[in-house]
């Protein structure tokens, strides 16, 4: 085969001896998904900028009352209701809360130590009642689940209010009237909390108890270990619900206490309206300031498990 030439198309020997066509180079794979990034469009932006500042307007019109109970708190009483309003005080009355704290026999020291008690005492009794209760409505068979289940939840239509007088009336036979557990023992057992935690319970895979039951687990181990783990942005929730009820009430202490020394912090505010209806502003401010720390501080803690519980809600 002399004189043949070297072209870069295919040779085709028909001899006995054949030779191999080469074989094309394959192409490069392009990468589409790194593709540059594309400018957002002007229409977009805008609206993107003015959505943004609508909600930050919103925001800031929620966060307005606080901010003037913040500044009321740290000026004198006759600088609280002034027109126009002075955002910043001056000069500013370090010495409310100072008096709020360490003025008097019953300062607010007292008062939290007794709401503390209560709500967490509370909190925990509602999250393990929630939790057994929910897990027997959503896990257990038995005859007239369902029906003692609506029955259950059917008594939450009735108002708090209408119950605040047998309440007392039951409380003071047993001898509990003018104590700390007339406030907790009713906070323990909640409608909103076993609903909340059944619905939970009822989004977890049965598949699971099920796999753990062959596996030989008893059935509070699987509550305690296979269930309860799965819910734990509800119960985080739920918490924190549960604790803001039970610092904010101020009706079950109004009827249930009378002794300043039990008073929790919505009624110990009251402390700073005299006989004559006066009210000292700048340290009931104060006051009011210094209450909303523990909300913030639960919220703040179970922050995640709040904002999980709330998107994890509706699926199943």
């Amino acid at each position: 085969m002399s004189g043949a030439s070297m072209d870069s198309g295919p040779v085709t020997v028909t001899g006995p001896r054949a030779v191999a066509s080469p074989v094309p180079a394959r192409p490069v794979p392009v990468n589409r998904s790194r593709r540059a990034p594309q400018s957002r469009r002007p229409g977009s932006r805008v609206g993107y900028v003015v959505k943004s500042v609508l909600l930050w307007a919103f925001a800031m019109l929620f966060l307005l009352p606080f901010v003037w109970m913040l500044s009321s708190s740290l000026k004198r009483n006759l600088d609280v209701f002034a027109i126009p309003v002075r955002w910043i005080p001056s000069p500013v009355e370090w010495k409310n809360y100072v008096e709020v704290w360490t003025g008097g026999a019953v300062t607010m020291a007292v008062f939290f130590a007794n709401s503390l008690t209560v709500s967490l005492i509370g909190v925990v009794g509602d999250l393990t009642t929630s939790a057994m209760a929910g897990y027997a409505f959503a896990r257990l068979t038995f005859r007239g689940r369902d029906k003692v289940f609506l029955l259950y939840v059917a008594t939450a239509i009735v108002p708090m209010q209408l119950l605040l007088i047998p309440r007392f009336m039951f409380f003071q036979q047993l001898g509990l009237y003018n104590t700390l557990w007339a406030l907790i023992l009713p906070g323990i057992f909640t409608v909103f909390g076993t609903f909340l935690v059944r619905q939970a319970f009822l989004a977890v895979p049965a598949e699971l108890g099920e796999a753990a039951r062959i596996d030989g687990a008893g059935e509070w181990r699987v509550f305690s270990r296979v269930y309860l783990p799965q819910i734990r942005p509800t119960l985080a929730a739920l918490a924190i619900i549960s604790f803001v009820g039970s610092w904010n009430d101020y009706e079950g202490p109004l009827i249930m206490l009378s002794d300043q020394n039990l008073y929790t912090v919505p009624l110990g505010l009251t402390r700073f309206v005299d006989a004559d209806g006066g009210l000292s502003a700048g340290l009931a401010m104060a006051g009011s300031v210094s209450s909303v720390i523990p909300i913030l501080i639960i919220f703040l803690v179970f922050q995640r498990q709040f904002v999980a519980a709330l998107a994890t809600s509706g699926l199943k």
